[in-house]
Formats: C-alpha cells, structure tokens, sequence
C-alpha cells in the first residue's frame, strides 16, 4: 500500500456504463471487465466500496414522464440499482474476490442490511463492499447515495468511472475543442454546471473535503493507476 494515494475508496459507476453496445441491461464483457479491473486494484491491498445506478434499466428520475409517480419511481429505481449490484457482485467474485452487499431497504434473502460498522468490518477484511438500492429514500440520486456512503465509511475518495477521461468545459464528444481540467474547486463544478454529480452530492463532498476524482473507467489499468495518484482524469476538490 505505499504507493497508493488513495488507501479507501468509492468507486461510483453509472448503470448505463453496464450496458456496452447495447441499448438496455447488462452487457457479460463490459461487467467481466470491470471485475477484472477491480481485481487487479485490490491487489494493492486498497479497500473498496462501489456503488452502481440503475439507469440501464429503470430511472426514477424519468418516470413522471412515463406516467408513474415520482416516489414509486424512484423506488423502481432502487430496485434497479440491486439488479446492476447482483450482477457486479457476482462478477467479482467469479474472479475470486470477496465481496458483500449491502442495501438501504430490506431484502434479508440477498442482501445485509446497511450498518456502518459492519460496512467498516468488511472492508478491513480487504472485501469488496457494494451499496444497493441508493439512500433508502426517494428524491436522493446515487450520486447523492455514493457521497454519503463514502462520508460515512471514511473513503479519502470518490472514484467516479465514466466513459470520458475527465472533466471538461464543454461536452468533449461534441466538441473536439473541448479542454480537460486536471483539477477544478467543487465551487467551479457547480456555477459550470459541470454535471460531475448532482447538487446535493458535489455539496455533501465539499462540506467534508472529500476528493472526487472523474476518469475513464473502460480504459484499461485506469483504476490502479487513479488510486496510486498518477496523473489520470480529473480532481475535484478545494
């Protein structure tokens, strides 16, 4: 662990990124390939939560649009985000890692249920930790989910996988101009609209000096090389 920067993370990843080619659900490889990347970080001997949505499937933010209440349709969306944990969690052990989930709501026969001291057992035991079903609580992202889980296991960062190598100006896949930050204040990311995470999530970072860092999580070796501190995507922080 002396080369690595970071000792305890988070790592948050979108349920869209599961998708790879295809337009819904889970594609094997893509899932495979995460896997295989946090292996090979945990080999470090770094301790890691994770944290995935569940936009491949359903997202609660959108369903007033599809004619379902905004509650029920965020707890659709909690449901979703156990799926896209499921999948992950088997994954990863398939390449022989330990791992644990864990849920906001009550689902005994899968999952345990979130108690923080026992989250902080797990990962002392060098077990992968996967937090489902996002706060608990309707109208919270899990953006908002992976902030305050990663406050409340004592991460010294969020890693948030996406599929650009870090934060811009302006839209990089619509513009070639676009200027990547090596760091950014939060205060920054949030009067851009720089759509790191939401509101609530990039605040909750900022009142307990909690790094985010932005990079490109289907890029091999990236993870490791976030959490050993090399020069990969984008810190956010004051």
């Amino acid at each position: 662990m002396a080369n690595l920067q970071y000792r305890r993370v988070l790592l948050k990843l979108s349920g869209e990124s599961l998708m790879g080619e295809k337009g819904f659900g889970i594609d094997q490889k893509v899932i495979s390939f995460f896997a295989e990347e946090v292996k090979q970080a945990l080999e470090t001997g770094l301790e890691m939560g994770i944290v995935i949505g569940g936009g491949n499937i359903f997202r609660g933010l959108g369903a007033e649009d599809q004619g379902v209440e905004r509650v029920t349709g965020d707890y659709m969306g909690m449901l979703a985000t156990m799926i896209n944990s499921l999948a992950l969690q088997n994954a990863i052990e398939s390449k022989g890692v330990q791992t644990r989930l864990m849920s906001a709501l009550d689902m005994d026969e899968i999952a345990e249920p979130f108690i923080r001291r026992r989250a902080l057992r797990h990962l002392e035991k060098g077990r992968v930790v996967i937090f489902g079903a996002g706060t608990g609580h309707p109208y919270f992202s899990t953006d908002t989910a992976a902030s305050l889980r990663a406050v409340e296991i004592q991460a010294d960062a969020i890693l948030k996988g996406t599929r650009v190598d870090g934060v811009y100006d302006s839209d990089p896949e619509k513009n070639p101009d676009a200027v990547r930050f090596t760091e950014i204040p939060y205060i920054d990311v949030l009067s851009k609209n720089l759509r790191v995470m939401d509101m609530t999530a990039i605040s909750l970072c900022r009142e307990n000096d909690l790094p985010i860092i932005v990079f490109n999580m289907n890029e091999p070796g990236n993870l490791l090389s976030v959490v050993r501190g090399e020069d990969v995507g984008t810190v956010v922080k004051d």
